[in-house]
């Protein structure tokens, strides 16, 4: 054996170009990374810059994320956690599993201030219908309570849109909240475990409305052509949703966690994520939004809970929820 060109080769292969690509791990929801999601977008135009490999990792809805992440706690593989919401931060927040990251401009309608978390969509919940079924639909949550309509709806304990809607009605009936999900109780068809199953269920004719998002219209009517979808919109107002991302403190590539979160934050991901995860811009591009937003519905009152406030009422808020069910 030539030992001169079996070091040689040992050299070669030992050498720093051919040293593994760096992973990237990230945690998030099921509806983020298929092919019609922005996932794959983000992974790519993300990986054209850092030299590294972006994998995702799922677990179901936003909620059943943060669940994961406090099942796996310091030992969690991954390295950034997209899809919390800021129902949810505080109580991501006290886990002590997340780590500072750089704050990034945005165009958020409410002030956002969290040293742990990066914003990069938001949204208003309502309730979708099809137009060429139903031709008035309620004005308030009191009036689809009172009506004989079907709806589907996500599980708060899993889903963030779920727990959106408890905040909602909490925020607007206060101390009435348990009479108006007694009053509700009856038009529910099912309670789904995320998003994507419930609105699939009304896609396929399981109910008249589904709790979606004030901009799912705009999918349908870019995407499909289709202008029979709409969002009803209450007098009371509209609960808002601000998704974001964090890194974790125990991430192995923490430099490369908080390049992906300014990434993610950047006009290039922004840009991908309003035709791809539907939802406004956390930064709005400079070419604005396009064609077919003007169209969605603008709710005349914003409705949203401080993380503090969130993290407070969502116990008593499920408790409520659960009992008007259970009867």
């Amino acid at each position: 054996m030539n030992t001169k060109l079996l070091a040689a080769g040992l050299a070669f292969l030992a050498s720093p170009a051919l040293a593994e690509t760096p992973v990237l791990t990230v945690l998030t929801y099921d509806s983020f990374t298929p092919e019609w999601g922005p996932g794959p977008a983000i992974e790519k135009g993300f990986e054209a810059t850092c030299g590294c490999d972006v994998q995702y990792v799922t677990a179901g809805d936003g909620a059943a994320v943060l669940a994961r992440l406090k099942l796996e706690g310091a030992q969690s593989k991954a390295d950034v956690v997209l899809g919390l919401d800021t129902n949810l931060t505080a109580d991501a927040t006290a886990t002590g599993l997340f780590a500072p990251v750089a704050a990034q401009p945005n165009t958020l309608p409410v002030p956002f201030e969290d040293a742990n978390f990066v914003p990069f969509d938001w949204g208003y919940f309502a309730f979708v219908y099809d137009n060429t079924k139903l031709t008035t639909p309620p004005k308030s949550m009191q009036e689809l309570a009172a009506s004989d309509l079907k709806i589907v709806i996500e599980d708060p304990r899993s889903s963030t849109p779920g727990l959106g809607l408890l905040m909602w009605v909490k925020a607007v009936y206060g101390d009435q909240a348990a009479q108006v999900w007694a009053d509700l109780a009856d038009n529910i068809v099912t309670v789904t475990p995320g998003w994507s199953e419930a609105y699939g269920m009304f896609l396929e004719g399981g109910a008249d409305m589904v709790l979606s998002y004030t901009t799912s219209p705009a999918y349908h009517l870019i995407a499909e052509n289709d202008a029979s979808k709409s969002a009803a919109l209450f007098d009371e107002g509209h609960y808002m949703q601000v998704e974001v991302a964090g890194k974790l403190a125990a991430s192995q590539q923490p430099a490369l966690a908080d390049a992906f979160l300014a990434y993610l934050a950047g006009d290039e991901a922004q840009a991908a994520l309003i035709t791809t995860n539907w939802m406004y811009p956390a930064k709005t591009p400079a070419a604005g939004l396009p064609k077919g937003f003007e169209t969605l519905i603008q709710p005349a009152k914003s409705l949203l809970m401080s993380a503090a406030d969130a993290q407070g009422a969502r116990g008593a808020a499920i408790e409520e929820w659960q009992t008007a069910l259970s009867k």
